[in-house]
C-alpha cells in the first residue's frame, strides 16, 4: 500500500513562492514517475508537472519556467517549487503516482494566491 502525504500550502500574494513537499510511504521506487495535479473550483484536475525515473521533467505550459519538480529518493518526497505566483495558480495542489495496475493520490494541500 502507498500513502502520499503533501504539504507546504497556504496563502500567499501574488508574485510571492511557495514549497510543496509529498512525502511517499510505501512501495516507492526512484523509477516511478511521481508528479503534481492541481483542480481550482469548478475545473477539471490539471496536470502540473511530473518527474520520471532518470530525472526526466514535463511541465504544463501555464507554470514553465515558474514552476520546478524535484525528488529526494532517499526521503521518497517530491517537492513543487512554485515561484512568481498569480492568482490563476489558486487551487488544490495533489501528489500523484503509478504503480501498475494503481494510481495514488494524496489528500490535497490548498494553495491561495490572493492580495
Amino acid at each position: 500500500q502507498v500513502q502520499l502525504v503533501e504539504s507546504g500550502g497556504g496563502l500567499v500574494q501574488p508574485g510571492g513562492s511557495l514549497r510543496l513537499s509529498c512525502a511517499a510511504s510505501g512501495r516507492i521506487f526512484s523509477l516511478n514517475s511521481m508528479g503534481w495535479y492541481r483542480q481550482a473550483p469548478g475545473k477539471q484536475r490539471e496536470l502540473v508537472a511530473v518527474t520520471i525515473g532518470g530525472g526526466t521533467t514535463h511541465y504544463a505550459d501555464p507554470v514553465k519556467g515558474r514552476f520546478t519538480i524535484s525528488r529526494d529518493n532517499a526521503k521518497n518526497t517530491v517537492y513543487l517549487q512554485m515561484n512568481s505566483l498569480k492568482p490563476e495558480d489558486t487551487a488544490v495542489y495533489y501528489c500523484n503516482t503509478y504503480i501498475h495496475p494503481t494510481t495514488y493520490w494524496g489528500q490535497g494541500t490548498q494553495v491561495t494566491v490572493s492580495s
